[in-house]
């Protein structure tokens, strides 16, 4: 209707000025011109402005802080120095050139780490691999770090989120994991690190990173995103769980936040399964009512993740926070829905998404008949976000999952508020909300971007993301989302 009614005043506005052109054919441009602007309706009422526009002012009249406000959060525990650099510039300092893509589930030499470097850029896809050669990768760690161009930052999950928490300088942050003598010196001074973690030498992480069209040979990226790899024991061992454990009691945090078990990957099968049940052994000393969160990484162990899913580590949790990779991944490790789909095709689909996580929470979330504690997901994928929860255990999800999707926008531009010119709305307009059962279609309107659901007993909250058209940086923008998707949630009481 709107439409048409536009057109129609556009229709009578051109055929006002034909009639006074035929009638007045002299009549000079300044004054046709004036005449013009004068026809013209008088400018539009604020909004509704671009469909970007429209949907970052209503997210910013959606995002408010919950009534019960976290005031000590409990960081850990994986930890490093992120090397951020071109991918493509470091392996042609490493004398590499284009051959043909092939993914190793670990690297062993330059060689594999070019194949596996290739076979994700042709996809635009990130993903994280071990490098099982000490002295070969502190070559290439030394070669990257003096690269012009490098540029060194906080990185691993659990010091990203505890180092996006400290930016609220109301919060308490204690920090858990191998923290060296440059990471220290990069993390906020708003968060307390104990003399325990403390170690002599850094962990580092190499982020190589590419941009969308970027070419390298016949190599074209068909999106900007990033490749990470490190040869990382301390974290690999998670050898800072118990001191994590341990800090708790003293600084009495009120939400507990743990990520790092995908670091397990480069273990034995012997030491991932003894592991994971230390890992069980250790939240069970959590005090009962701190929620436990979660945050999962890519992997590409089937049984670690299987593991991780039936050893009691998803009862023994809160809440989780993942994207689409992990995702896929775990259904296809745990044989859940659509766990045939091999990969998906372009965005996910929002009901395929909608079905994993509403089985997750009904195999392994709480419930009358199981001993579980896992009440909430926080999913996030490029052009849009998911929280997913148990009904009656958490308050303020709407405002949790628009400040999660609005930091995805902000963080990647490097900007403190969304700016609508750099950035692009590209999530679906209308989806089902399952394919396992008649689920209902959802049309997205961006002056309400916030579309809920339920399904027996779970709540969905799903928004778009304003994508960032040319992101400054893609690491640890999941870890941003779901800190500011933490920081804006509330736990009931009764937990």
């Amino acid at each position: 209707m709107a439409l048409w009614r536009g057109s129609a005043y556009a229709g009578f506005l051109a055929l006002a000025v034909g009639c006074v052109l035929l009638l007045e054919p002299q009549l000079p441009g300044s004054a046709l011109r004036s005449l013009w602007s004068s026809l013209q309706l008088a400018p539009a009422p604020p909004g509704p402005g671009s469909p970007e526009g429209r949907l970052a002012a209503a997210w910013d009249a959606l995002i408010v802080r919950p009534a019960r406000r976290w005031r000590r959060v409990a960081v850990g525990v994986n930890a490093c120095v992120d090397v951020v650099l071109s991918g493509v510039k470091l392996l042609q300092a490493l004398g590499l050139s284009p051959g043909n893509g092939k993914d190793h589930t670990i690297l062993h030499s330059r060689n594999d780490l070019e194949e596996t470097f290739i076979h994700f850029m042709e996809k635009g896809a990130a993903a994280e691999r071990f490098f099982s050669d000490k002295e070969a990768f502190h070559g290439i760690a030394q070669i990257a770090s003096e690269l012009p161009g490098a540029q060194h930052y906080v990185g691993g999950n659990a010091a990203l989120i505890g180092q996006k928490f400290a930016a609220n300088s109301d919060l308490k942050v204690l920090l858990c994991g191998p923290v060296g003598p440059k990471l220290h010196e990069l993390l906020d001074d708003n968060v307390f690190v104990p003399p325990e973690s403390l170690q002599e030498v850094d962990e580092f992480h190499l982020i190589l990173e590419y941009q969308a069209g970027e070419e390298w040979g016949r190599l074209k990226a068909p999106h900007a995103n990033r490749f990470i790899f490190s040869h990382d024991l301390s974290n690999g061992a998670m050898n800072m769980l118990e001191v994590f454990v341990s800090s708790l009691e003293e600084f009495q945090p009120d939400l507990v936040v743990l990520s790092g078990l995908h670091m397990m990957e480069g273990q034995s099968k012997e030491l991932q399964r003894k592991r994971l049940l230390e890992v069980v052994t250790s939240i069970s000393d959590i005090p009962t009512g701190i929620p436990v969160h979660l945050e999962l990484a890519s992997m590409t162990n089937r049984e670690l993740m299987r593991s991780i899913v039936h050893q009691q580590v998803f009862p023994a949790v809160t809440s989780l926070g993942l994207n689409e990779q992990e995702l896929l991944f775990l259904t296809q490790a745990a044989s859940g829905p659509h766990s045939s789909l091999s990969s998906w095709n372009g965005v996910p689909d929002v009901g395929m998404v909608s079905d994993i996580l509403f089985w997750i929470l009904k195999e392994h979330g709480k419930s009358k008949s199981r001993a579980s504690d896992l009440t909430r997901i926080h999913f996030h994928t490029l052009v849009y976000h998911i929280l997913a929860t148990i009904d009656g255990h958490w308050a303020n999800q709407l405002a949790a999952v628009a400040a999660g999707a609005r930091v995805a926008g902000t963080q990647a531009c490097a900007t403190d508020a969304i700016d609508t010119s750099r950035v692009s709305l590209r999530a679906p307009r209308e989806f089902m909300t399952s394919h396992s059962e008649a689920g209902s279609r959802v049309v997205i309107d961006p002056s309400e971007p916030v579309a809920e659901w339920h399904r027996e007993g779970v709540s969905f909250h799903f928004t778009p993301v304003l994508v960032c058209k040319d992101p400054v940086r893609t690491v640890g923008l999941g870890d941003a989302i779901s800190a500011e998707g933490l920081f804006y949630s509330e736990v009931h009481p009764h937990y």
